[in-house]
């Protein structure tokens, strides 16, 4: 039988008060939605796949490793192939990409999720811990129909965006930045300011539904 998967904390959003309700209190913190950065990166069309490695075992990858469904019990830990990789604790995966210079910009569509995880995370990072709950990853998520920022357990609600079954992604290594894309307009609807200070990988955290990476992409004309 398989082993029950960690759930990533939902988030109760009442005023300026986040708490969670599986880990503990989560402190919020206040940050500018939107930021300029001087980029001095030369863009690349990163192109990646789905690190099956990396990936928990309540996840199934599809589409040629471009993709992940959440399996409820998943895979029973004993009958999935042991590898230092893999994500022990929580339905996370990575990207088979280690980013450490430039400026990268993909996509990724979501289906009938209401919590997931997108962003980045140091390639090296603990795989019993989660993305978006410690200072070597920066994840923008979405949970209760609420998006957020998130990094080191520190959330910062991202407004005025519903729930599009397509976003972009945007990292810029040297000026230091993650951004939330929306497609359509485009723009940029929220920024993360990081240093990164290691190589990081495209990460991801689902825990239903499922979601398609777009890699390989053009970035839309005029995001600062």
């Amino acid at each position: 039988m398989a082993m029950p998967v960690r759930i990533c904390p939902f988030f109760r959003w009442t005023g300026r008060i986040v708490s969670s309700l599986s880990a503990g209190h989560i402190l919020e913190v206040s940050l500018p939605a939107r930021r300029r950065f001087i980029s001095t990166s030369t863009a690349i069309n990163l192109q990646f796949r789905l690190d099956e490695r990396t990936a928990h075992s309540s996840l199934d990858l599809f589409k040629k490793d471009t993709g992940i469904i959440y399996r409820m019990l998943g895979l029973d830990p004993s009958h999935v192939k042991e590898d230092p990789e893999r994500f022990r604790e929580w339905a996370v995966v990575f990207g088979d990409k280690k980013i450490s210079s430039g400026r990268h910009y993909w996509e990724v569509t979501v289906k009938k999720s209401q919590e997931f995880r997108l962003g980045v995370a140091d390639a090296l990072m603990s795989r019993d811990e989660c993305v978006g709950n410690n200072s070597s990853s920066w994840v923008f998520g979405y949970a209760q129909r609420k998006w957020f920022a998130m990094t080191n357990s520190k959330v910062v609600p991202v407004t005025l965006v519903g729930k599009p079954d397509r976003v972009g992604i945007l990292l810029d290594y040297e000026a230091g930045f993650l951004g939330l894309v929306d497609i359509e307009k485009p723009r940029i609807i929220h920024t993360i300011k990081a240093e990164f200070m290691a190589p990081v990988c495209p990460a991801f955290g689902l825990w239903d539904g499922e979601l398609l990476t777009h890699s390989g992409v053009e970035e839309p004309e005029g995001l600062e």
